[in-house]
């Protein structure tokens, strides 16, 4: 088995795989969702914009559901802490993802108007909200949760939901938002034509200069919020105790990696060329390489923020040396070390699995389509 400190890092890294999976995976559906009463002008269209994820937004929440376990698992303290802290964000969460399930299945039961609209809204609200509410909470995470542990770890969040959402983390929140609708409208794109395809294609790169202006306005600012630094000396191999460290407030801690390692400046880069990229591509007409493209300026995004708070997790703005971080928050060696295994066995299934599925379904989405299959499309 693997050392302890090595199993820490390794976590750290599969969590942050399993966030990007769910963000580029889930993400798109939840992106052609949010762009989903905009770019369908009438009830084909709409027809067509919802079945282009129809077939595989179920499968792709393996992502979500998936990474939810991994941070229970492996980061247990994350978890309590997290759920608690947040829980009145997670459940408007939730309840925005009701609208997902019930909305494919029932929208098209009834042909009437009015019934088919609400759940136009309701799958939009289904796509819109969740995406924006996980970028307030990284906004919140770079700012510090109010929380604290008692002496038998016990943690209690002093702070509020309205609390949340303060400016920098609306402004992360945006970032959020407009990545993902950049993501879903290339999906889109790649899988209609016609007037959709254009207004899918619009509706991205739009998003995509908004992700872009909101992205490089949260590096200026994050510089000038005051970060946290272990001041204390860390032994990666002890036992979990977030108490047993200090840590201190500085400004422009958050860039102290970037600094200290200058080629990690290549994520934030790809997250940028990556959005610009995609829309040169979308107008050029190259949906699919633009569809890669995107993905990866995901992956930039979410890897520099990442990269920026790394070793800590969920920093506490109420009792610092409280912090949880990449050493301190973990499970045990032994769980960690099983988990490991079970990741690379199943892992690659997933992942060859969700390919082969989208490789059976590939190909466009047309009203044509829909009107010949009206009774077995969503």
């Amino acid at each position: 088995m693997l050392d302890y400190p090595t199993l820490k890092i390794i976590w750290w890294l599969l969590i942050g795989v399993l966030l990007a999976g769910f963000a580029i995976m889930d993400g798109h559906d939840m992106g052609v969702g949010t762009l989903l009463p905009f770019v369908g002008r009438n009830d084909d269209e709409r027809r067509v914009v919802i079945n282009t994820v129809g077939p595989h937004w179920d499968g792709n929440q393996v992502w979500f559901i998936t990474g939810g376990g991994a941070i229970f698992a492996a980061w247990p303290l994350v978890y309590a802490t997290a759920f608690s802290g947040f829980y009145w964000a997670m459940l408007a969460v939730l309840w925005a993802l009701f609208f997902r399930p019930v909305g494919f299945d029932y929208r098209s039961k009834i042909a009437h108007p009015t019934w088919r609209q609400t759940w136009d809204w309701g799958l939009f609200i289904g796509g819109a909200v969740p995406p924006l509410i996980f970028g307030v909470a990284f906004g919140n995470l770079f700012q510090g949760v109010p929380f604290h542990f008692s002496d038998e770890l016990i943690s209690t969040y002093t702070g509020s939901f309205w609390q949340l959402l303060n400016p920098f983390a609306l402004l992360t929140g945006v970032v959020s938002s407009a990545m993902i609708t950049m993501h879903g409208g290339t999906y889109l794109a790649h899988r209609t034509e016609g007037e959709v395809q254009r207004r899918a294609s619009i509706g991205a790169r739009v998003a995509a200069w908004v992700m872009i202006v909101a992205f490089i306005a949260a590096g200026v600012w994050v510089q000038r919020i005051q970060g946290y630094v272990i001041t204390s000396v860390i032994d990666p191999a002890a036992l979990p105790d977030p108490l047993a460290k200090t840590v201190a407030l500085q400004t422009g801690a958050w860039m102290h990696n970037f600094n200290q390692h200058p080629g990690l400046w290549a994520l934030p880069v790809m997250g940028l060329v990556g959005a610009l990229l995609t829309t040169l591509l979308l107008m050029a007409g190259r949906t699919l390489t633009a569809f890669v493209s995107s993905s990866l300026a995901m992956i930039g995004v979410i890897g520099t923020a990442g990269v920026a708070l790394f070793p800590f997790v969920m920093p506490s703005s109420s009792m610092p040396n409280a912090s949880l971080t990449v050493w301190d928050s973990v499970s045990s060696h032994m769980t960690l070390g099983i988990m490991l295994g079970a990741t690379v066995l199943f892992m690659p299934l997933i992942v060859l699995y969700t390919g082969w599925a989208y490789r059976v379904m590939r190909g466009k989405v047309t009203v044509e389509h829909i009107r010949a299959n009206d009774h077995t499309a969503y």
